[in-house]
């Protein structure tokens, strides 16, 4: 049996996906966790196979969880599963290892199958994301202003944009509150924001935050 953690802040849709995942032929969801936090402890105890993630959650959020839970557990396979579609997003969770990438769009044997394919070792996109990949590296394609930012980077400006001050994130993310700084000021001078609240709606404009109850 492929043993299957669902990872998401929304009770609702964590059950939805149990619920889908029910029927399904060698797969069983053995837990369930609300944070990128939660996951972690739960990966680090049960060592599940596949990882089902998204990417926006309070606290480090699917980035920076997908990246210390293959530190933690280097053979799990993490698909993000995702309202997220465009750029940078898609990269970022890929360069930090993700197996699979799907939107809360797809179908459910599309589910199905990413598990299926990345328990075989092999990575899957859903097709929406794969051809947003492709034309995102084309002469005129077009580009988010936050492809320019690190992972790390990337990291710090979602926590920043969730309203977290600096010794907040860097006791989440195990940096000083020095480097955390430096790392927001950077974030600054590369997307051409003066303040947090700047870039908030920066983010809000780019379609980086989701729009939450």
């Amino acid at each position: 049996m492929i043993q299957v953690l669902l990872v998401d802040d929304h009770g609702l849709v964590r059950a939805g996906i149990r619920r889908l995942l029910e029927d399904a032929s060698g797969i069983e969801v053995v837990g369930e966790a609300g944070s990128g936090e939660e996951a972690i402890d739960y990966v680090r105890e049960h060592e599940p196979g596949v990882v089902i993630m998204d990417v926006n959650m309070p606290g480090i959020g699917g980035l920076e969880a997908t990246r210390k839970l293959l530190h933690i557990h280097p053979s799990v396979k993490i698909i993000v599963v995702t309202v997220y579609v465009e750029e940078p997003f898609p990269t970022r969770l890929l360069e930090a290892g993700a197996a699979g990438y799907l939107t809360k769009s797809c179908a459910v044997d599309e589910i199905v199958s990413a598990i299926y394919a990345v328990q075989r070792g092999e990575r899957y996109l859903s097709a929406d994301v794969a051809r947003q990949l492709a034309l995102s590296i084309l002469p005129g394609g077009r580009r988010s202003v936050f492809e320019k930012l690190t992972q790390r980077e990337m990291q710090v400006m979602l926590m920043v944009t969730q309203g977290f001050r600096n010794q907040d994130i860097s006791d989440r993310l195990c940096l000083s509150p020095t480097t955390i700084s430096t790392y927001r000021y950077r974030l600054y001078d590369k997307l051409g924001v003066a303040n947090d609240v700047e870039l908030t709606h920066l983010a809000i404009r780019h379609g980086m935050l989701e729009c939450r109850p």
